[in-house]
């Protein structure tokens, strides 16, 4: 039986006084591996912000699990932005990992020996173990982002929403994190991310929600990532250069 863990109905949203997020509904199933797709300004970051409550909503409802956020957010992780975060903070690959563990290991008290040995088996699945003590500001882009899954990974939650987490990475680490996404997917996790680069999308995610302000279409990827769709979406900015068997996506 299919369980239902996030359900979105009427969900809008505004940034500096323009509606980005107008009427969104849409609900998700366990253990699905979904790609947001939508050209620039559409909203995907204001809409994982909104459901995680890090941005004010105008209205609508949010249920992880069948209760709000609050009650539901030691079960969900969060990977944002790599603009996002200020990486000269003066702070290790380990502690950064060790932040996923504040929900069990409480803001007031020092993790203990079972906790560090928790981030250094995220760190060494990330490959990122013989790092752990080096500065986040001297890690490439593509290593800070291993430390921010590994971060993720430590917390053990069980719905994953990641901002972009491929972008800007070598293609080494876009297959490591790929790998490791199918790997939480096959383990009945559930992860939603926001994703850029259409020409992936059919191999990477087995469902895909297409947005723009609102959500235009969402399903099966087999069913539902098609030209048409992808034409609703993004406009009139594109063009196709068609391969047997394909589509290949051009903004």
């Amino acid at each position: 039986m299919v369980k239902t863990v996030l359900t979105v109905k009427d969900l809008s949203a505004s940034y500096r006084k323009n509606t980005v997020l107008e009427n969104v509904s849409f609900t998700v199933e366990q253990g699905s591996l979904t790609g947001i797709v939508g050209p620039n300004g559409a909203g995907k970051s204001t809409l994982i912000k909104s459901l995680l409550n890090l941005h004010p909503t105008l209205s609508g409802t949010v249920d992880f699990f069948g209760q709000p956020f609050k009650k539901a957010q030691q079960a969900i992780g969060y990977v944002p932005q790599r603009g996002s975060v200020d990486w000269d903070f003066p702070t290790n690959a380990l502690d950064v990992v060790l932040m996923g563990l504040y929900g069990k290991i409480g803001w007031l008290k020092l993790p203990s020996r079972s906790h560090k040995k928790l981030a250094y088996e995220a760190l060494d699945k990330m490959g990122m173990i013989d790092y752990a003590e080096r500065q986040i500001s001297q890690l490439s882009g593509g290593q800070q982002q291993r430390v921010f899954l590994a971060r993720a990974l430590v917390q053990d939650a069980d719905f994953y929403f990641m901002d972009e987490p491929l972008a800007g990475v070598d293609a080494a680490t876009e297959q490591a994190i790929m790998a490791i996404l199918k790997e939480l997917k096959g383990k009945g996790k559930t992860v939603m991310v926001v994703h850029h680069d259409l020409q992936t999308v059919a191999d990477y995610f087995d469902h895909v929600l297409f947005l723009n302000r609102r959500v235009l279409e969402y399903g099966k990827t087999s069913t539902v990532f098609t030209k048409e769709n992808i034409a609703r979406t993004y406009g009139g900015n594109m063009r196709w250069t068609l391969e047997e068997g394909s589509h290949v996506v051009h903004p």
